[in-house]
């Protein structure tokens, strides 16, 4: 009970991962005959000392399964943290009736937790979304052998043992092979350095030609409008100018008084007006 004690204290922040991982070491393996007595108490009679002993004797797992991701850049600690989160879960959901190892039922949701992690921080931009893309962006680092772009013939072949399209393959592994990059970094004095995608942009701002023409479409668009404003009856036009021309706008209720109608009736002419706005305007 103590070793676990010194378990629970290891994963409170501040506290050094080395620290963390000869802690969890320390802590006992279960045996088949404690871990479903310890099941068996926790899917029964929902004993929460059961859940913790489950968890904590199966910290060292978690340990093993985020070495295997280690290539990603991201901290070890963290990928423990997250995975810690899974085998909660797991625990929680874990049936002693099916028969199998909890170890077994848990991996699942300890690099289920794990991949989310990966996903949302190993780029800015998340690189895979789609499930096709998930299961290739986790497959596609071990099937590759050597630090070069692949082959037609590689592509091929990783794209049959993984079941997707050869396009997904190369669009992922441009991804990976991709550096994050500042949109508006400063601007450099040499020539040869890299300049930010912002710089790339065209600003359309001070086009004389455009803005004429949007000086154009403006005048075009408020002359058709007072035609056809012009055009409707006057309830119709004054229904229009109270609901959506003026700046204290008027309700239905207000105008179904005004006129003597239904609110429903002041609805419907406004809809009618409308759709003639709409065709003049057209």
């Amino acid at each position: 009970m103590g070793k676990q004690l010194l378990a629970i204290d290891a994963l409170t922040p501040g506290q050094s991962h080395e620290a963390y991982l000869q802690t969890v070491s320390a802590i006992p393996v279960l045996t088949v005959e404690e871990e479903r007595a310890l099941a068996n108490r926790l899917y029964h009679e929902n004993d929460l000392e059961a859940a913790r002993q489950l968890v904590m004797s199966h910290l060292r797992f978690v340990v093993h399964i985020a070495k295997s991701y280690s290539g990603y850049g991201l901290p070890q600690a963290d990928l423990v943290q997250e995975g810690n989160v899974g085998l909660m879960k797991a625990v929680k959901r874990f049936n002693p009736e099916v028969g199998v190892r909890l170890v077994s039922f848990a991996v699942h949701w300890i690099k289920a937790e794990m991949h989310e992690y990966i996903l949302r921080n190993w780029r800015i931009v998340k690189v895979a979304t789609t499930k096709s893309q998930r299961k290739l962006f986790f497959n596609l680092r071990s099937a590759k052998k050597k630090l070069a772009w692949l082959t037609q013939d590689e592509v091929n072949s990783v794209a049959a043992d993984l079941g997707v399209d050869p396009k997904v393959v190369e669009q992922m592994e441009g991804r990976m092979a991709a550096q994050d990059m500042a949109f508006d970094a400063p601007e450099s004095d040499d020539d040869n350095a890299y300049q930010a995608p912002a710089y790339f942009l065209e600003d359309h701002s001070a086009d004389p030609a455009l803005q004429v023409e949007a000086s154009d479409w403006e005048q075009d668009s408020n002359k058709r409008l007072a035609n056809a404003m012009a055009d409707l009856d006057e309830r119709s036009r004054n229904i229009l100018q109270q609901r959506w021309l003026s700046d204290s706008k008027s309700t239905l209720h207000t105008l179904a008084d005004q006129y003597q109608v239904s609110a429903e009736r002041i609805r419907q002419l406004e809809k009618n007006a409308m759709k003639k706005l709409k065709v003049a305007m057209s």
